[in-house]
This record gives structure tokens, C-alpha cells and sequence, in this order.
């Protein structure tokens, strides 16, 4: 059984990994949605941006927090090195799916609103967001999940969370201790899946 110290180390170190993860996707999705809103109107830019999202994709992610340690303003260790690399991370299924739902509009539906009188931004507003919605919110439905468990490797460089448990245990060859880590981590992803889920089928029963 757990004593109190453990438990609220527990609890302290969920809530710091929660605090990391929604920071990240919050500016991962104000980076992501607008990017992809100006790239949908831009076919070549659109498939540079995309090219290098995959690209840093591929990375492996304690790699990642490696290479931008050295770097100026963004590095050192720390929690501002884990949100960076967690930004970058969160950012190819965002700008993805925000493309595939703004261009997957039907052009019958936009070329309908503007010869309703509609401007750009109305059509953009009132056309095809809400009808790219579902496939906006797939996009964080991934990108949250995956950064839940990525974020897991932040503790590698001081950014904390439950990684911090993990690492811990490992060093002592302590399963208990990689498993007050994992579980908790495991049980914040499905949660948010199942949430995030929940949202996306609201989305797509109102369309």
C-alpha cells in the first residue's frame, strides 16, 4: 500500500505531466489550425510545410529534447525543452487533419456561399470549420494521445511529470515504482481518448 509521501508525489507529479501535455497541444493547436487555414489556400507551400512535419516526425523523441538542448532561448534543460519538442511532436496531426477537413469541403457547398454574398472569411467561419470540425477534432484526439505518452520522456531532461517515476524505477530496477509511473500515464491517455471521442462524435452527429 501506497504511503501518504508516495501518494501525493503521485499526485503532484499527474498533475504536473496533465499541466505539460495541455500546455503543449494548446500551443501545438495555435500554431497548427491558422498554419493550415493559410496553407490550404497555398498548394505549394502546403506540401514544404507538410514534408518537414513529417520529417520532424520521424524523429525519435529523446533524440528531439537532445538536439535542442544547445540551442538558444528554446533549449537547456528543462520544462521549456520538453514543451518545444512535445509542440513539435503534436504538430504533423493537427496540421494534417485541419487540411484534410478544410479541403475536404465540398466546392459545390463553398462556390453555394459565395454566391450567397458571403465573404472569404464568413465562408471560412461559418462553412468550413464547423464542417471540418470532426476531422480537426480526430487530429487532437491523436495528437493529445500521443503526447501523453511522449511526455513521458520530458523527465529525461528535467521537464518532470510522471516520466520522473519511470526513470526512477528503472534505475532501481524498481517495477513498482514503473508502474505508479506507467498506469497513471496510460489511464490519462484513454481518458482523454474516450473524451476527446466523445467530442468528435458530437461533431459529426451535428453535421
Amino acid at each position: 500500500m501506497m504511503e501518504s509521501d508516495q501518494i501525493r508525489e503521485l499526485l503532484s507529479l499527474s498533475l504536473e505531466h496533465l499541466v505539460l501535455v495541455a500546455s503543449s497541444i494548446v500551443m501545438a493547436c495555435l500554431i497548427a489550425i491558422p498554419g493550415a487555414i493559410l496553407l490550404s489556400r497555398k498548394p505549394g507551400p502546403r506540401r514544404a510545410a507538410i514534408a518537414v512535419a513529417n520529417i520532424l516526425q520521424t524523429i525519435p523523441s529523446l533524440a528531439l529534447f537532445g538536439f535542442l538542448i544547445p540551442i538558444p532561448f528554446i533549449g537547456g534543460i528543462g520544462k521549456r525543452t520538453a514543451v518545444v519538442s512535445l509542440v513539435v511532436y503534436a504538430l504533423l496531426p493537427l496540421l494534417r487533419n485541419t487540411l484534410a477537413g478544410i479541403l475536404g469541403v465540398d466546392p459545390a457547398i463553398r462556390e453555394s456561399a459565395i454566391a450567397m454574398g458571403m465573404t472569404p472569411g464568413q465562408v471560412l467561419r461559418q462553412v468550413e470549420i464547423p464542417l471540418a470540425a470532426p476531422t480537426i477534432m480526430a487530429g487532437l484526439r491523436i495528437a493529445t494521445v500521443t503526447t501523453i505518452g511522449t511526455a513521458v520522456i520530458a523527465a529525461a531532461i528535467g521537464g518532470g511529470g510522471l516520466g520522473v517515476l519511470i526513470f526512477r524505477g528503472i534505475s532501481f530496477n524498481d517495477s513498482s515504482q514503473i508502474l505508479s509511473g506507467a498506469v497513471p500515464a496510460a489511464i490519462m491517455a484513454l481518458l482523454a481518448d474516450e473524451g476527446l471521442g466523445w467530442v468528435e462524435r458530437r461533431f459529426s452527429r451535428i453535421q
